[in-house]
């Protein structure tokens, strides 16, 4: 059954890793969903992460594949561990003065930033799950998107939580 997996995969920041990953995926006929990438706090080691959509084995033999890379330091798949995931998204939408309250209202309700204001315009910054995003979007479909950025997702495993 296809399904959605997110790879956690640190590698060591040098030329090329990026499409070496990349070429494992689309090598195997896979896209990749999102992928984000940014420095750790260990000096040259970058983090990135990956949603890719396959099955459970599809994707088992893309993560055995990764580690076998060499500039790869580690892998997770945290589609079956408990997880914090979370994406960026900069919305810009059309906003007349008719409709300006009632957006600043939904803004609100989604604990939602406006970064950026113009006399027909807001430029709106959320942060959160997929759900979040996508119903958020949804809502604002009707006021007339103009541009979106999406950052894809940013994972990391959930501590240990203990029980009290």
């Amino acid at each position: 059954m296809m399904k959605k997996h997110t790879l956690s995969v640190m590698v060591e920041n040098e030329p090329g890793v990026l499409s070496r990953v990349a070429g494992l995926f689309s090598g195997r006929g896979f896209n990749i969903y999102s992928l984000n990438v940014a420095p750790t706090l260990e000096k040259g080691v970058s983090l990135m992460t990956i949603v890719a959509e396959g099955d459970d084995q599809i994707i088992e033999q893309i993560v055995k594949q990764l580690r076998k890379l060499v500039p790869t330091v580690k892998v997770k798949d945290l589609t079956e561990l408990t997880s914090v995931e979370r994406e960026m998204v900069l919305l810009k939408v059309n906003a007349e003065d008719s409709k300006r309250a009632e957006i600043l209202r939904i803004v609100d309700i989604f604990r939602c930033k406006v970064v950026d204001v113009s006399v027909d315009e807001l430029t709106v910054e959320v942060t959160g799950a997929q759900d979040k995003i996508t119903a958020l979007v949804n809502m604002m479909t009707r006021f007339g998107i103009k541009e979106i950025a999406r950052t894809g997702n940013v994972a990391m495993q959930r501590s240990m939580q203990i029980d009290l």
